[in-house]
């Protein structure tokens, strides 16, 4: 995978931390009318067994222009997060969205609703194994996005985010939109209910 060319992702100045009225005000203009958004959410990590989850830490919206991240300190934006996380008419993309269900649900109040889960479409490829999303960028657009473990295991609840933190939360959404496009466009019937 490490041959692939690089994908290259959202640069910085297309990320949005939701932090103003502003922001929230961008954000809600580009999302509200999206059909399709990649999805995901990362959370501090836990090293210790039965240590309490109290995540997600961020949640992370993408669409073609922008990736939105979602600070649940900043509780004017809960609202407008809520209803894209409810909406039936968005489309939420990504992988892994069984397990951010239940958090997301006590977190925000909201249930995630209208999902498409790409690890399950790209396994449809003919693969047997679970396929991630590091995996699927290579296998559907035959690049390669860099997975750094340090900033995986990072402290998501730190604010604020390093640059580094923003680049990998927003094109992990970013990326599973461009995956579900790319299956859009090429197999379609692979993305039909079944």
């Amino acid at each position: 995978m490490r041959e692939l060319p690089v994908f290259s992702g959202l640069p910085l100045q297309h990320i949005v931390v939701i932090r103003s009225t502003g922001d929230l005000d961008l954000a809600h203009r580009e999302l509200v009318d999206a059909s399709h958004v990649g999805f995901d959410t990362e959370s501090k990590p836990t090293f210790l067994a039965n240590q309490p989850q109290t995540g997600p830490h961020l949640v992370q919206v993408a669409t073609p222009r922008h990736a939105f991240l979602f600070l649940p300190t900043y509780a004017p934006s809960h609202e407008l997060l809520a209803e894209i996380i409810q909406s039936q008419r968005t489309l939420k993309v990504g992988f892994g969205l069984t397990s951010d269900s239940g958090p997301l649900q006590r977190r925000f109040g909201a249930t995630l609703q209208s999902t498409v889960e790409l690890s399950a479409v790209v396994r449809r490829l003919g693969y047997r194994q679970q396929v991630g999303l590091q995996a699927a960028v290579a296998i559907v657009l035959g690049q390669y996005l860099s997975k750094s473990k340090r900033i995986t295991t990072s402290n998501w609840s730190a604010h604020p985010l390093s640059d580094a933190q923003k680049l990998y939360a927003a094109n992990d959404a970013y990326a599973s939109l461009c995956v579900y496009r790319a299956l859009l466009a090429s197999a379609p019937k692979l993305l039909a209910p079944v």
